[in-house]
């Protein structure tokens, strides 16, 4: 039996990790992106597909190359939605459960000069989308919602704002290993080799499960999202940073090259 073999590996529970999981031998917990963060932090999990914003908050882990969740402009599942302009919003509620989207939020309304108050809320309660209030949605939650939505509210899509002023991808989710496991190597080679099989073999991955229809997730995997974490995407996860440096989420780390 390898080291693979006897990790313990968390993974996100949306279905953007799908074909970054997909077929994996063992057993993984899945959940929330923060409290994933919080397992990998404590040892409880080695390894995990967490928020990018994990890494650059606290950079002690091991990060696999080459694999990642990105989008180059629309993310479809990453949005904020309106009803009115969005100057005039006073106060919008978000999802915490995930550190990279909220503070990507943060950043792009800052850039855009927008300063509604962000109150953080689990689950959204259900007031209505009003012109003073808006919500802030991830994950699979926020496909179903903008699904039942889509012709009475407007959608702030992160991915295509990011993309609009950066010209880059924007990088949500990363795997992470802890520092103090022996050989990290083979773990990586086995979590690369499950996403090429996956991409490989998409049409697999899309008819896996039952929450949404093979038509969305074809969509979804092929025209919303990538898997690969190359020069563009470190290019775009090293700009966020500095926009977190920016405005103050984060403190400047001269040590941290990416």
């Amino acid at each position: 039996m390898s080291a693979a073999d006897l990790i313990r590996i968390g993974c996100v529970k949306y279905l953007n990790a799908r074909p970054l999981i997909h077929g994996w031998p063992g057993e993984v917990v899945f959940d929330h992106p923060s409290k994933l963060c919080q397992q990998l932090a404590e040892g409880t999990l080695e390894v995990a597909l967490v928020s990018s914003f994990e890494f650059l908050r606290n950079p002690i882990y091991i990060l696999v190359d080459d694999v990642c969740v990105s989008s180059h402009g629309r993310v479809y599942s990453v949005f904020l939605a309106h009803a009115g302009e969005l100057g005039e919003i006073d106060e919008i509620e978000v999802d915490p459960a995930s550190q990279t989207a909220v503070n990507l939020l943060r950043c792009l309304l800052a850039e855009a000069g927008f300063t509604p108050k962000l109150v953080a809320r689990t689950p959204l309660i259900q007031r209505a989308v009003t012109p003073r209030l808006a919500k802030f949605f991830i994950g699979d939650q926020a496909i179903r919602f903008r699904e039942r939505s889509a012709a009475a509210l407007r959608f702030w899509d992160l991915g295509e704002e990011w993309e609009k002023i950066t010209h880059l991808p924007f990088v949500y989710a990363l795997w992470l290993i802890r520092p103090e496991v022996a050989s990290p190597k083979p773990i990586a080679d086995r979590l690369r080799a499950c996403r090429d099989n996956n991409l490989r073999n998409l049409d697999a991955v899309i008819t896996a499960g039952k929450e949404f229809s093979p038509e969305f997730c074809a969509y979804y995997f092929r025209e919303c999202l990538t898997y690969h974490f190359r020069q563009p995407e470190r290019e775009g996860l090293s700009l966020f940073r500095k926009l977190c440096e920016k405005h103050g989420i984060l403190l400047p780390d001269p040590t941290l090259a990416l």
